[in-house]
């Protein structure tokens, strides 16, 4: 039986991203593991901060390429291409932590009011998709430890696509996602 050297998909998700910072920094580094994993279809969203504080996040919703091309450009877009912030530094860069979310497939919920979603949603499980018409945003299941009451959760939701935090019409979609999140010193399903 051969033994099996595939590194576990965390440590070869965030040494993909770490691979990819750098490159497009400009700084030399080893070449990334490879995983079976990344041939297949995934999502994820790369996130970075200092000292604790935000400094890009970046990422798809849909599992539309391979694996290993969305945590790619994910982690190019978190550091340099995120417009709330200026395009990273190599100076900045040993400073920043890297966090990976991997996406499951989003499911829609089947619900008749706002009432429904804010009872069905889960606080620190669910990620969140709002749609309606051409608005959507999203938050990962990480932004409740900030927003942790679903009203208020959902009514940012609602700001970051552009509406009011009241807005509620027939028209709305709600879909749910759950992560497991790889970064430093973190594993979590």
């Amino acid at each position: 039986m051969v033994p099996d050297t595939d590194p576990p998909l965390g440590d070869a998700l965030l040494a993909r991203a770490r691979w990819a910072i750098e490159s497009a920094l400009g700084i030399p580094g080893a070449e990334p593991p490879t995983h079976p994993a990344f041939a297949e279809r995934g999502a994820c969203f790369v996130t970075l901060t200092r000292d604790g504080v935000l400094r890009g996040c970046i990422g798809s919703i849909q599992q539309r390429r391979a694996l290993a091309e969305d945590v790619t450009e994910n982690a190019v877009g978190a550091a340099l291409r995120d417009d709330r912030f200026p395009p990273l530094t190599a100076e900045e860069w040993p400073d920043i932590q890297v966090e990976v979310s991997l996406l499951s497939r989003p499911e829609f919920m089947e619900v008749r009011n706002e009432a429904e979603v804010l009872e069905r949603l889960r606080p620190g499980i669910d990620g969140v998709i709002f749609f309606e018409g051409c608005r959507r945003s999203t938050f990962l299941p990480q932004v409740w430890e900030q927003l942790p009451e679903p009203k208020e959760f959902l009514g940012r939701l609602k700001e970051k696509a552009g509406l009011k935090a009241t807005h509620w019409s027939n028209n709305v979609m709600i879909a749910t996602y759950q992560v497991e999140k790889f970064g430093d010193r973190v594993h979590v399903a």
